[in-house]
């Protein structure tokens, strides 16, 4: 599932393949952008910003990209033929002569002025993964509304930048509360250890193939994934329920043993 650490390798990747290059190809399958041109611009760089993804060019563009759930970037080698879906799933194609960037399934695909990119981004708090991490201020985000459920807190990335669902069913194990509990029911050292340890996990799989937030080779994750098979730490039975207004799909994962607070059927 895309969050912070998965979207900065997405970046890294289209990066290393793009970025300093000419464009040869260029194909935006969306109807706002579909006769839009950018061949022979070049590519300046990739910017991951939280779960968003920014393509700069030549000429004071930007072509933004968000994947939510099922949305990716392929790249291929020259002459290779791609394989992340069928033809009808591209979203997006980015060529020079050595590579090619193949976007699948992209829920999100606008190409705006890169001096305009606040409208897409300028809403979003610190970056967990990015340079303008500030744990005093995503706290403070946090704490803004207190009778808040954690677990909608979390995903909200104006509070901070990054955490999706993964790590809002990991964090919350972690800290040994229940994502349905209010933000300001959080005992006070715990609620001021949750920016860094947010930050920890995703630094932590910033690099990795297989994100991991347990230590262990056996199993890599505490709870999210998990329904009805025994914790890691107490045996009981790891629940699952939605969490949020119903308008997307948010699976959310808990220990009932470990994890204080409300939650569905308690």
């Amino acid at each position: 599932m895309p969050e912070g650490d998965t979207v900065l390798q997405v970046a890294k990747r289209l990066h290393s393949a793009l970025a300093g290059t000419v464009l040869t190809r260029s194909d935006l399958r969306v109807p706002r952008f579909a006769t839009a041109d950018l061949t022979g611009r070049t590519v300046l760089d990739v910017t991951p910003r939280g779960k968003h993804l920014l393509t700069r060019v030549e000429g004071g563009l930007t072509l933004h990209s968000h994947l939510r759930m099922d949305g990716s970037w392929r790249v291929y080698a020259s002459g290779r033929s791609w394989s992340g879906g069928p033809a009808h799933q591209i979203r997006a194609i980015l060529g020079n002569a050595d590579r090619t960037a193949v976007g699948y399934r992209l829920p999100v695909l606008e190409l705006l002025r890169t001096t305009d990119e606040d409208r897409v981004v300028g809403h979003l708090g610190p970056d967990l993964l990015g340079p303008d991490w500030d744990s005093v201020l995503a706290l403070a985000n946090l704490l803004r509304d207190p009778a808040r459920p954690l677990g909608e807190s979390l995903l909200d990335q104006r509070n901070l930048a990054g955490i999706g669902n993964v790590y809002k069913s990991e964090l919350c194990f972690l800290l040994g509360v229940t994502p349905w509990l209010p933000l300001g029911d959080l005992p006070a050292e715990r609620a001021a250890q949750l920016p860094e340890l947010a930050r920890k996990l995703l630094e932590h799989n910033r690099d990795r193939p297989v994100r991991s937030t347990t230590g262990r080779r056996d199993q890599n994750l505490f709870v999210y994934g998990r329904a009805a098979r025994p914790c890691l730490r107490c045996r009981a039975l790891i629940r699952r329920a939605d969490q949020g207004d119903g308008s997307r799909d948010r699976p959310t994962y808990w220990c009932p043993a470990c994890q204080q607070g409300p939650a569905p059927g308690s």
